[in-house]
């Protein structure tokens, strides 16, 4: 761990790097990426979080979207078999780690130009070698404080909700401004939670048939792609962004995105990936994200008693090489 990080200003006008990269901040070999905040002091500080002892679920259901979300996924199968009247046991078919609530491992996508996060070989990217593996986030843990910034309900009380049904791109400073309006403050190494109602919306309030136009062609409210976000993130130390959405950032990226690369506008990549900020969070910062996280319930407590902050514990699952992992993650407040 570095005694003193960049700010994302000082990372764009790198040279020994790509430009907006944290490649080396870590050291040269590293494979977590801003998981390094998670140092031992901060995980012992955010147990002041801890007030009532309350154990929260994080996780939605594994087959809470079916068909899932992305096009390339297919449909949970789980089947159950006994080997005499009083014994079960089970094995699980078209299981995607990703395809509910979950953690995007550094495998996961790199940059259309400079490639995967510190420079890693993709060649080495194999079932069975664990470099740069989402093995590495349940080797080293995922615990610490955790912040839940409830935009939702913060845009709701100023009249003016978030547009899901347009895919509204969140400007980071209704981020901003949802924490202080709760008198958040952000600590670094906190991992960030951002409730914007999306799951909530889709799940419990869409027919069938209105889930299933949002995804033909996929569309979705998040984040606004802007280097104004990505400074914001980094420059703040967070361990980890986690948001109710599917993909953390609104999607499909927009045409004028600042991440659209030349090989993007060649054509070289495929539209579903050009221009997304993913390239920048993932491959250049290290920044683990998670997608579809359940904040409903911890939004209610937190609403309750005006404790915005909690203990986060998360455990991906220890698979070899794997490129993310369902998240597994609790809050205890």
């Amino acid at each position: 761990m570095p005694s003193e990080i960049p700010t994302y200003a000082e990372l764009c006008t790198r040279t020994d790097a790509p430009a907006g990269s944290a490649w080396g901040v870590f050291g040269a070999d590293d494979e977590l990426g801003t998981l390094n905040h998670l140092t031992p002091e901060r995980v012992l500080a955010a147990r002041a979080a801890v007030r009532t002892g309350e154990v929260v679920n994080l996780n939605l259901p594994l087959e809470a979207f079916d068909p899932p979300m992305s096009p390339y996924r297919k449909s949970l199968q789980h089947n159950m078999y006994a080997n005499y009247d009083y014994h079960r046991d089970e094995y699980l078919d078209s299981f995607y780690p990703q395809a509910s609530t979950q953690i995007d491992g550094f495998r996961h996508i790199g940059h259309p130009v400079h490639g995967f996060y510190n420079g890693a070989d993709p060649e080495r990217f194999r079932a069975g070698d664990p470099f740069l593996g989402i093995n590495r986030f349940a080797e080293h843990g995922i615990v610490g404080r955790g912040v839940l910034v409830d935009v939702d309900r913060f845009r709701r009380a100023q009249g003016r909700p978030i547009d899901h049904a347009a895919a509204e791109a969140i400007p980071i400073t209704d981020i901003a401004d949802a924490a202080t309006d709760r008198g958040v403050e952000f600590r670094p190494g906190d991992i960030l939670l951002i409730r914007t109602g999306w799951v909530h919306r889709h799940l419990h309030e869409l027919t069938p048939q209105e889930r299933h136009e949002e995804k033909s062609p996929l569309n979705v409210s998040g984040l606004k792609a802007s280097r104004e976000t990505v400074s914001w993130l980094w420059d703040h130390q967070f361990a980890m962004i986690a948001v109710d959405n599917f993909g953390v950032e609104s999607y499909p990226a927009p045409d004028d995105s600042p991440f659209r690369t030349e090989a993007e506008e060649r054509g070289d990549v495929p539209r579903s990936y050009a221009g997304v900020m993913h390239n920048s969070l993932i491959a250049l910062l290290g920044f683990p994200l998670g997608e579809l996280w359940d904040l409903d319930g911890l939004a209610e407590r937190c609403a309750r008693d005006g404790n915005w902050d909690c203990l986060v514990v998360a455990s991906p699952l220890n698979l070899t090489g794997g490129t993310g992992s369902p998240a597994n993650a609790v809050a205890i407040r």
